[in-house]
């Protein structure tokens, strides 16, 4: 989770929800581009809760070549790369490095999934840290966040301590909690990431502008805090959706 802007007496701070993957550009991207939207409008108080999702469930725990998972999910490397160059420049765009041809290595993220919700467990802010140092390692550093070496240095890189990690992603502790938490968002509805949901009241999909999603936050917090108001929605920290 992350807090911005301070808490106004009488106004409920709103929650947005990010649900999306590590491994997913406009993830990546739309990320970014939430943050600019959040600059834009410092004096709503929302706090951001980072959401599990599971871009390509089927990748086995290990991971599989870059090369076979974009042949298996695309049809051929030639047809995924004739479309990246605009996932490149978007990123780009946005301060970003999308390393496309470094890469080799497509991982499972459960684990990644399990770093940002240790992270968030040991300090709210931690997690969209740990998430941007795990986006930028796949992206921007072409690293192989199957290596549970990596995921323990990414780990350290944030401030968590490497041995507890190392520890910890040996067993399966957590495994149920991202797994179901990744489960919820389809259940909702969602079937393309990254989803911002602000408040409850309005979910917005893809890497939108950041522009866009000002003015969406800014709709969707006064409709949050009418409907608070009302008493229509109770206990907004509790709700994961």
């Amino acid at each position: 989770m992350t807090d911005t802007a301070p808490d106004v007496p009488g106004l409920t701070r709103m929650p947005i929800d990010v649900v999306s993957d590590v491994v997913c550009p406009w993830c990546f991207i739309g990320k970014r581009r939430l943050e600019r939207a959040l600059g834009a409008v410092p004096d709503i108080p929302v706090t951001v809760r980072w959401r599990a999702y599971f871009l390509n469930p089927w990748v086995p725990r290990g991971g599989i070549s870059r090369r076979a998972y974009l042949e298996k999910k695309f049809g051929s490397v030639e047809r995924y790369m004739a479309n990246a160059p605009r996932m490149v420049a978007a990123a780009e765009a946005e301060g970003l490095v999308y390393a496309i041809d470094k890469m080799t290595w497509q991982p499972n993220t459960i684990d990644c999934h399990r770093l940002i919700h240790w992270a968030g467990e040991r300090q709210p802010d931690l997690a969209g840290a740990m998430k941007q140092r795990l986006m930028a390692l796949y992206f921007s550093e072409a690293a192989n966040l199957s290596e549970r070496d990596v995921l323990a240095q990414a780990a350290a890189d944030v401030g968590l301590d490497p041995d507890v990690i190392t520890s910890r992603l040996a067993t399966d502790q957590d495994e149920a909690i991202v797994t179901e938490e990744a489960e919820a968002a389809q259940r909702a509805g969602v079937d393309g990431v990254p989803c911002f949901v602000f408040g409850g009241v309005l979910a917005v999909s893809g890497a939108q502008s950041s522009e866009y999603l000002s003015e969406a936050i800014g709709r969707a917090f006064d409709a949050f805090q009418q409907k608070v108001a009302a008493g229509e929605i109770a206990e907004p920290e509790r709700r994961p959706y």
